[in-house]
């Protein structure tokens, strides 16, 4: 089960991703609203990794 914060994250990005199309006429913006959208998509990749090896981990500690 994906935790609330995951959650968060996803909503972020693709609100993110969303601006990001949005301003996608307007150059010098679009640069800036496209770096934005990077910062929660590794904040995702990294909690997905944590949440993939999460069971491998209790399974050693039982």
């Amino acid at each position: 089960m994906d935790s609330p914060d995951a959650r968060g994250l996803a909503v972020t990005f693709t609100l993110a991703v969303l601006a990001n199309f949005a301003v996608i006429g307007r150059e010098p913006i679009a640069l800036y609203v496209g770096a934005l959208t990077l910062l929660p998509l590794f904040l995702l990749l990294f909690s997905g990794r944590y949440l993939f090896v999460l069971p491998y981990l209790n399974r050693r500690g039982s």
